[in-house]
């Protein structure tokens, strides 16, 4: 059985905390998904505790890196997630935010911007 950094072994269940502390966001921030992404239900124990199994886990990994990595809206996000008929570009971000080569800060790539440029010009003509 393997076991995580956190010294729980890979499938425990997480509270809100460990799972926030893990993917690197508030606790109000996951309260607030659990609204917004219905597939996202951790179980609820005595005293309203939460408790995330590892398909929570993967699922809150999923929507963080939709959200916070590659820069998709809530809405985008649920596409994404939802596979609901709509194409990539229907639920795609305009741009995602990616590490430049010099390393440091946050900024856009060259190649995104050049998608982004394609997609406009894409638009314009129709």
């Amino acid at each position: 059985m393997a076991v995580d950094d956190g010294g729980k072994a890979d499938g425990a269940m997480l509270a809100i905390g460990e799972l926030a502390d893990r993917i690197g966001v508030p606790t109000h921030v996951l309260r607030y998904w659990e609204t917004r992404f219905p597939e996202l239900k951790p179980l609820q124990r005595s005293g309203k505790r939460r408790y995330y199994r590892a398909a929570d886990v993967a699922l809150a990994g999923r929507i963080h890196e939709l959200l916070h990595v590659k820069g998709y809206t809530v809405e985008g996000a649920r596409k994404a997630l939802g596979g609901n008929g709509g194409g990539p570009d229907e639920a795609a971000p305009m741009f995602a935010m990616a590490e430049p080569s010099g390393g440091g800060g946050k900024g856009v790539s060259v190649r995104d911007l050049i998608a982004l440029r394609q997609r406009l010009a894409d638009a314009l003509e129709d």
